[in-house]
C-alpha cells in the first residue's frame, strides 16, 4: 500500500473552501493508514516548485486540492512522470474531477475514494492535452466562450456557474463570427466559427458538455466547431450544451485529430479554465500524459 502521499493545496479555490477542503480529505487519507504531507506555495509558481519538489522526492502520490486551475497546476508537476494524481474538487468548475468520476464538492468523501484507490491499485492512465509546456485534462476553449471567460474574470459579481451565464448574455450583444484556420492533424480548414473547443474532456465551465463524445483513453482530440450562428440560434442552442446534445445541431460539427493547431485575431485560448494566451495555439494529445487515481 502507498506509505506516503502528498496533499497540493490551493487554500483560496472556491472563496476558500481549499483550505476547508484539506482538514477532512486529509482525516479521511491518515484514517486509511497513508501518510499525508501537505504542500502550499506563496502564489502559483511557488506552489509549482514545491510540487514538483515532491514528485522528485519520490512521494507516492500527489492529491491536489482545489478547482480545475489547480488540477492543471498539478498536471504540470506530474506529466510524463509515474507519480498518481488524485483530486479533490472544491473549486468553481471541477471538470477534471467529474471526468475522473471523482465526487465534487465532497473532501471527505473525495478522500476516502482516493485512498481506497490506491489501496487496490485503482491507478490508470489517461491522455493529457499539451500546449508548448502548459498541460490540460479537459478542453482547450477558444471564441466566443474564451471571450465570456475574459468577461466574467473581470466581473466581481454574481459568483460561481452564475458567472458564467452573466457573462454571456453581456458577450452576446456585439459577438460576430470569427474566422478561423483550423489545421488538424495534416488537415487544413478555414472556416467563420462563433467557437472552436479542442477536448480531451468532454466538459468545461462547470458541466457544460461542449465534447460529449470525448474520450481519455483514444489518443485523440475531440474538436467542436460551432458554425456561425445568430445570436438567437446560440441562446436557444445554449441549454442544450449541459446534455451534449448541441452536437446534433446543423451548426454544429465534431471533428478528430491527434494534432490540432487553431488560429484566429483576437481570441484568447483557455484550457481548464485557465488562460493560455492568444491563438495561434498548437495542441498535441499526448497518450498516457498522466497517471491518475479513481473509481
Amino acid at each position: 500500500m502507498t506509505s506516503e502521499i502528498t496533499l497540493f493545496v490551493n487554500p483560496t479555490a472556491g472563496r476558500g473552501r481549499g483550505a476547508r477542503a484539506a482538514q477532512p480529505a486529509a482525516s479521511a487519507l491518515r484514517a486509511a493508514g497513508f501518510s499525508v504531507r501537505t504542500v502550499l506555495g506563496e502564489d502559483a509558481a511557488d506552489a509549482l516548485v514545491r510540487a514538483r519538489a515532491a514528485v522528485e522526492a519520490g512521494t507516492d502520490a500527489l492529491i491536489a486540492v482545489g478547482g480545475d486551475g489547480m488540477a492543471g497546476l498539478a498536471l504540470r508537476a506530474v506529466a510524463g512522470t509515474r507519480t498518481p494524481l488524485g483530486l479533490v474538487a472544491v473549486g468553481t468548475g471541477n471538470d477534471f474531477a467529474r471526468a475522473l468520476g471523482l465526487p465534487v464538492r465532497e473532501p471527505a468523501a473525495a478522500g476516502r475514494m482516493i485512498a481506497d484507490a490506491l489501496t487496490c491499485g485503482r491507478i490508470r492512465d489517461i491522455d493529457l492535452g499539451q500546449v508548448g509546456d502548459r498541460w490540460f485534462g479537459t478542453v482547450l476553449a477558444s471564441g466566443f466562450d474564451s471571450r465570456v471567460n475574459d468577461r466574467g474574470n473581470r466581473m466581481r459579481w454574481p459568483a460561481g456557474r452564475l458567472t458564467y451565464d452573466v457573462a454571456m448574455i453581456g458577450e452576446l450583444a456585439g459577438f460576430r463570427p470569427i474566422p478561423y484556420r483550423i489545421r488538424l492533424d495534416d488537415e487544413l480548414l478555414e472556416v467563420e466559427a462563433t467557437l472552436v473547443a479542442v477536448g480531451n474532456g468532454s466538459s468545461y465551465g462547470g458541466g457544460m458538455r461542449i465534447c460529449p463524445g470525448a474520450d481519455l483513453t483514444d489518443g485523440l482530440f475531440d474538436v467542436t466547431v460551432v458554425g456561425d450562428c445568430s445570436r438567437a440560434t446560440l441562446l436557444r442552442m445554449f441549454p442544450r450544451v449541459y446534455r451534449g446534445t448541441h452536437v446534433d445541431h446543423p451548426k454544429v460539427t465534431v471533428l478528430r485529430a491527434a494534432r490540432v493547431e487553431i488560429a484566429a485575431e483576437g481570441v484568447t485560448g483557455y484550457a481548464d479554465g485557465e488562460p493560455l494566451g492568444p491563438l495561434p495555439l498548437s495542441a498535441r494529445c499526448v497518450r498516457g500524459g498522466v497517471r491518475v487515481v479513481g473509481p
